[in-house]
């Protein structure tokens, strides 16, 4: 297993087990992908990949929660579209954020991710 060390700008380096870059990316690509990683990542429990299969966890429940919103005809349907946008945009940041190797919060509820999803 190779490991690569990056350096996160004003943070410190942190060295990156190319498995958990593996399994924190395939967590950020549809609902199977998250389900193959979480199996995954519990048998090795990789910090890296833990931390973004909660961010990518926290992304599909909010998409869940934005479906449930879009019932609601008019104001619903119009805070699903503009939910859905903001949602799209937070998933490119978390998967760029797993490509790049950086332990870098989602915007907007990122760090909320962190917190209801500790268990992962």
């Amino acid at each position: 297993m190779e490991t690569t060390k990056t350096n996160l700008g004003t943070d410190e380096t942190v060295a990156v087990n190319e498995e958990a870059k593996k399994i924190a990316v395939i967590g950020y690509i549809t609902l199977i992908g998250l389900v193959i990683a979480l199996v995954m990542n519990n048998e090795k429990k990789l910090p890296f990949a833990s931390y973004h299969l909660r961010q990518s966890l926290g992304l599909c429940a909010t998409g869940l929660a934005l479906g449930v919103i879009g019932l609601v005809p008019i104001l619903g349907w119009v805070i699903n579209i503009i939910g859905i946008f903001v949602l799209l945009y937070m998933w490119i940041m978390g998967l760029m954020n797993a490509i790049n190797q950086k332990e870098k919060p989602v915007p907007f509820l990122g760090e909320k991710y962190q917190a209801w999803f500790k268990s992962i």
